[in-house]
């Protein structure tokens, strides 16, 4: 019998084999599910030491259920599907990994942003559909003359501004925890939101989901755009008011927008943004590559592991838990 129990709650991947080979180093037998429910999560997880969750809703009712669990570790950066608090009152560890797909982000939001300055997928379509006529692009910008404004500055947005500087993009961002010196060393101008959205023709969205970022940028910061700057997000939908988004691009406040997220996934049917020749919606994939996710599931398992023996993870969110 082993040691330890830890209990995938649901998993989207085709193999738990990384995972399976971490755990095995501290004697931990891998137990596997696909909850969707708080009650779902309640049932499977009774008696394990440890968690490890992709969607599954890790709330504080499922928590106070919790007699024997060590730690909650998240696959991915974000982490807003766990009440931390809750963890932390009562002494569980919770985990993320937060720089397992910083080269896949950043290339993908630059990506979007090449597509919509370039008007790549309006192009393909109109050839698709038997016109060959280039005009239909104008208008379009040179981008060594334009601005991009980054939403946040942490790994994924500065690593996003070094390949954008290699295209001739002058930098700015918003960030209230940024480092001064670190933006002054990487030649990135620290400024307010508002300036931010006045300045940008390009503008990518970074932060974490919580409630200080749920709905930052809405009809006040899309008022305030440019009419010809695109909006890029490969971090949280609910970061930007969507339905603010979709009155924005009707009212030919913004150029366009590529998203990788969006408020609701998978999208609605019904959703305006699907009826926008000037929008890209991809179905939050920004974070794959075969290694980024053999890295990520290796990295979340050593989590529990870590904890499972007596440590702090690699990767603890709720960090007062080292001070008590």
């Amino acid at each position: 019998m082993s040691k330890f129990k830890v209990l995938v709650t649901d998993y989207t991947y085709d193999t738990l084999s990384p995972e399976k080979e971490v755990l095995a180093t501290v004697d931990a037998e891998l137990i596997t599910a696909q909850c969707r429910t708080e009650e779902d999560v309640i049932e499977m997880a009774q008696g394990v030491d440890g968690i490890i969750s992709q969607y599954a809703p890790i709330s504080e009712k499922v928590i106070q259920s919790l007699d024997n669990c060590k730690v909650i570790a998240r696959y991915g950066v974000g982490f807003d599907t766990i009440d931390v608090k809750a963890a932390t009152e009562k002494g569980m560890m919770v985990s993320n990994v937060t720089d397992y797909c910083a080269e896949e982000v950043s290339n993908h939001a630059f990506a979007l942003l090449l597509a919509s300055a370039r008007k790549i997928v309006q192009l393909h379509e109109s050839v698709q559909n038997e016109k060959w006529d280039a005009k239909i692009m104008k208008p379009v910008y040179r981008l060594s003359e334009q601005t991009l404004g980054l939403v946040g500055f942490g790994n994924i947005p500065q690593m996003l501004a070094k390949k954008a500087q290699a295209f001739g993009l002058d930098i700015i961002t918003y960030d209230p925890f940024a480092s001064a010196d670190v933006a002054a060393s990487m030649g990135v101008r620290i400024v307010e939101l508002d300036e931010l959205c006045h300045e940008s023709d390009f503008i990518s969205v970074h932060p974490p989901l919580n409630k200080h970022t749920q709905g930052m940028l809405s009809d006040d910061q899309f008022k305030k755009m440019k009419k010809e700057a695109f909006v890029i997000n490969t971090a949280r939908g609910p970061v930007i008011d969507e339905a603010a988004l979709i009155r924005a691009l009707q009212a030919g406040e913004i150029a366009g927008a590529g998203l990788d997220v969006l408020e609701t996934e998978p999208i609605s049917q019904d959703n305006p943004l699907l009826e926008m020749d000037n929008v890209i919606l991809n179905p939050h994939a920004a974070f794959y590559s075969a290694e980024s996710e053999t890295e990520l599931k290796q990295k979340t398992a050593q989590n529990v592991a870590d904890v499972l023996q007596g440590n702090f993870p690699t990767y603890l969110v709720n960090l007062e838990l080292k001070q008590n």
